[in-house]
């Protein structure tokens, strides 16, 4: 049974009206409404089989479902060269904000030197969702123990008029306002980040329950 198979088998009509109104770039007939959950178990009943190892090659998906059951695949790969070129070889296919945003390879967590320079090249990139998903792993890898206040100048830098890629650096220091306040406070001081996206980070660090009452304030004044 084909991954297209497993997942029309639980598609969704009502499920997919609801779905399509949060991908608005995606055509409702790409879309077979089928959830998170659903999707995470088809990837995990057929890990590290040859259907697995088939469809990571069918190259490009035709429907939202299955790309994002291609990247839970991805984030399950545990040896992390191959892990690495399974990314590098889906992030120019990915369309959209969930698909980029659901999975978070776990062989990342224990290779931060050797992750750290694709996540400033994949920063870098022009793809917007190539772009988006190198913040999201700086914001999910390195804004604990392994941060550096360099690591905001590379978000910090992100030019670009695109919504997806302003929403993420604004994320990006909405986060870090909550875990590395000191650092990342003045480039909001200093009004870094273009108009909208300044004011996006504010108030997501002000609906965040992380960022202290105090700062939380001291946040307003800069809006």
């Amino acid at each position: 049974m084909s991954v297209y198979e497993r997942l029309s088998k639980l598609r969704n009509e009502k499920y997919r009206d609801f779905q399509s109104k949060l991908v608005p770039n995606i055509s409702k007939d790409l879309i077979l409404g089928v959830k998170t959950p659903e999707m995470r178990k088809i990837a995990k009943d057929i890990k590290d089989t040859q259907e697995a190892e088939d469809f990571l090659k069918e190259l490009p998906h035709k429907y939202y479902e299955e790309n994002l059951v291609h990247f839970f695949l991805i984030a399950m790969i545990k040896d992390f060269d191959k892990c690495v070129e399974a990314v590098e070889t889906f992030l120019p296919y990915v369309d959209c904000w969930p698909v980029c945003d659901q999975a978070s390879p776990n062989v990342f967590k224990k290779n931060h030197a050797k992750i750290l320079p694709l996540i400033k090249k994949w920063i870098d990139s022009d793809h917007v969702y190539t772009s988006r998903f190198g913040m999201r792993m700086l914001m999910n890898e390195f804004l604990g123990d392994d941060f550096k206040p360099e690591y905001l100048e590379w978000v910090a830098s992100v030019k670009g008029e695109d919504y997806y890629v302003k929403m993420m650096v604004a994320w990006y220091f909405a986060t870090a306002l909550a875990k590395q306040y000191d650092e990342s406070v003045v480039y909001i001081e200093k009004r870094r980040l273009d108009p909208w996206t300044h004011k996006k980070a504010i108030q997501k660090a002000i609906e965040s329950f992380r960022v202290s009452d105090e700062h939380k304030e001291f946040l307003k004044t800069l809006r």
